[in-house]
């Protein structure tokens, strides 16, 4: 196994020592880059995901662009509906269909357990091109969906500004949604499993609409499986990140759930969860994406704020409170990324055992 060359962020994962305070981006391999649209030009978004080589190339754009610590693998969260037989189209504009959404016992009936290694082969080959490319010049990420997450798209069958067709689900068929969120778990940690397997250093599970849930049903019908899926990969000792976006509440509860790292939306103060979680877990974020539309001094501005909040000493990964946006300038980007570096090195003067890193 080829050595990490920078190990700042999966130090930053466990709480150990750094130097600086690690930074990667959410989407960071997106349309924000003209590299990553060049790419895009000559294949459709679901056709990138399943050529390995593609998948690879944009995976490292961020790394060499932007010299961020931590590679995401370019996927999407959809390939697990489609892989249990789901048929997904990407319309560029509308987002991704399901033409056979989840409405019934007879729906659910149709959807398959599935084994990655052979379903999600073109994913863990790409894990396999990304590594042998990085040859160690940063960790890897893999990424799943929660299962509410997965399920509001299987149900909905689309994006949704309400809600309401998943809603009525657990309001109606509870033991139905329930089924279904059960083997989306199920298959969840299998394929992390698999990621780690082939070489992922870390992985990270968007709960993307964990923030349209109250709280009660976030404790029935969302958390509960996360839990799941953490303490089946916990085996394999690589960090764990939860990012439940837009969940203020049962925060206690998150914490608790057993991941090695916390993400938070824009909308939280990082130094408060820092202080309620009493450094339980690390925590990543949280920069509000669109300060990246702001000048450099205004971006260093808000660094900074949050590097003071969270205050000093390891736990901390530099990221957005929520993905890039397809309309940002590459330069601010890669301005928010030299001043993590810049201004980060004060928060971490007694961190001693550290690897110097760039």
């Amino acid at each position: 196994m080829t050595k990490l060359k920078n190990d700042l962020f999966l130090r930053a994962c466990r709480r150990q020592p750094v130097n600086r305070t690690p930074v990667w981006i959410m989407r960071q391999a997106g349309r924000y880059l003209p590299e990553y649209r060049a790419v895009r030009a000559k294949y459709d978004f679901l056709t990138m995901c399943k050529t390995p080589e593609v998948a690879a190339e944009v995976t490292i754009q961020p790394i060499d662009i932007l010299g961020v610590d931590a590679a995401i693998l370019f996927s999407d969260i959809l390939v697990i509906p489609e892989a249990m037989g789901m048929e997904l189209e990407m319309h560029e504009g509308k987002g991704p269909i399901f033409f056979n959404p989840i409405r019934s016992e007879d729906d659910f009936n149709k959807l398959i357990e599935f084994d990655p290694h052979d379903k999600l082969k073109y994913v863990l080959d790409a894990v396999l091109i990304t590594k042998k490319e990085l040859n160690g010049r940063v960790p890897l990420i893999g990424f799943s969906g929660s299962p509410w997450t997965l399920l509001c798209y299987m149900v909905e069958g689309k994006g949704s500004k309400d809600f309401a067709v998943v809603k009525k689900l657990i309001y109606t068929q509870p033991d139905l949604a329930h089924k279904i969120l059960e083997k989306l778990s199920n298959v969840i940690a299998e394929y992390l499993s698999a990621k780690i397997e082939f070489g992922c250093n870390a992985v990270q599970i968007f709960d993307t609409w964990g923030g349209i849930l109250s709280q009660q049903d976030f404790l029935e019908f969302d958390l509960p499986y996360i839990q799941r899926i953490i303490q089946s990969l916990k085996k394999q000792n690589e960090p764990v990140i939860v990012f439940s976006k837009g969940v203020h509440h049962n925060l206690d509860k998150i914490i608790e759930a057993g991941a090695d790292v916390i993400g938070l939306d824009w909308t939280m103060n990082i130094g408060d969860v820092r202080k309620y979680s009493q450094s339980k877990v690390a925590l990543q974020g949280n920069l509000d994406p669109t300060v990246l539309f702001a000048n450099e001094e205004k971006i260093r501005i808000e660094v900074k704020q949050i590097l003071s909040s969270f205050g000093y000493g390891s736990g901390h990964i530099f990221n957005l409170g929520h993905g890039i946006l397809p309309n940002v300038n590459p330069e601010n980007a890669k301005a928010l990324v030299r001043i993590v570096k810049e201004e980060s090195t004060i928060f971490h003067h007694g961190d001693t055992k550290t690897q110097s890193n760039e």
